[in-house]
């Protein structure tokens, strides 16, 4: 609007519903919210459709999902449809949209483990990393192009790797490694922030690590404590843990007898054992800690 020949910028309103404007920057015209995003939602109503699959999905969903009318919806769709979009739309009751398979993710060879991995490295991006948000939508992605027994799969090995944001530096140090959880079965705290030059796990324990995990097979490694002193042990990988930026190997440990942590960086050696374990549920390991999740 115009006060006395100076141009005042109305704020968009909090709530996005129909019908809310504003004005340009420039005040020289209004811009409908819808105008702003429609963009944005041309882009996510297509990938809806695609996830959707062959089932489809009714205007009415679609309205209540971007918030808008389904005459809305219903433009959307036309526009979409001109773009060169094949998407089949059937009146009626029990009718709605329908993406053609042509226009779904051509075919993708990813295995359940690289799934998993790209769950980890979007997982331990620090706290208000840019493009977060598509970085999740990517990994809705990946899943998708898994077929149903590799999807399972993938599930039940995310479900084993935890990460939690590093927590703010405290007094205490950093407990002594290869140690029973923390109180009341709880994950070890106070783990002081790993220092720039601090050693990377050897490629190789990583991967003999990765496959135990994955393979339920127990897991013989060479273990250097914080005295520098090695121990064979032979532990069954329940999950693996990352907290105050490093990683763990958590599992049962023959040797103790009991649940214990093991710093990535300090197994000198790991190779894998034909014996199979049934792996224990990662609740055994203790009430996770405010913050913690799998990556999945």
């Amino acid at each position: 609007m115009v006060v006395r020949g100076v141009c005042v910028v109305v704020m968009a309103p909090p709530s996005r519903g129909i019908g809310d404007t504003r004005l340009s920057p420039m005040c020289h015209e209004s811009v409908s919210m819808d105008d702003v995003n429609r963009t944005d939602r041309l882009y996510a109503i297509r990938e809806e459709l695609r996830r959707a699959g062959r089932a489809g999905t009714t205007g009415a969903r679609l309205a209540r999902l971007f918030e808008v009318s389904e005459r809305t919806i219903k433009r959307d769709v036309s526009a979409l449809q001109q773009a060169g979009a094949p998407i089949w739309a059937q009146s009626g009751p029990g009718g709605g949209y329908v993406l053609d398979a042509s226009a779904s993710l051509p075919p993708v060879n990813f295995t359940p483990t690289q799934a998993v991995a790209m769950a980890v490295a979007l997982a331990t991006l620090p706290s208000g990393s840019p493009f977060a948000v598509d970085a999740a939508a990517a990994r809705g992605k990946l899943w998708d192009t898994l077929g149903e027994r590799d999807r399972q799969r993938a599930q039940r090995l995310s479900a084993r790797v935890w990460t939690r944001p590093t927590p703010p530096r405290t007094s205490r140090g950093p407990l002594p490694d290869g140690v029973a959880s923390g109180p009341a079965g709880q994950a070890p705290d106070g783990l002081a922030p790993v220092a720039a030059d601090a050693p990377a796990p050897a490629p190789a324990v990583l991967r003999a690590v990765e496959q135990a995990l994955g393979d339920e097979r127990a897991l013989v490694i060479a273990y250097a404590g914080r005295d520098g002193a090695v121990t064979q042990r032979t532990v069954e990988p329940i999950l693996l843990a990352h907290t105050g930026g490093r990683w763990y190997l958590v599992a049962w440990c023959q040797l103790r007898v009991a649940i214990r942590w093991f710093r990535l960086d300090r197994i000198a050696d790991a190779h894998l054992t034909a014996e199979r374990y049934v792996p224990r549920d990662v609740a055994s390991v203790g009430e996770p800690p405010a913050g913690s999740a799998p990556v999945a």
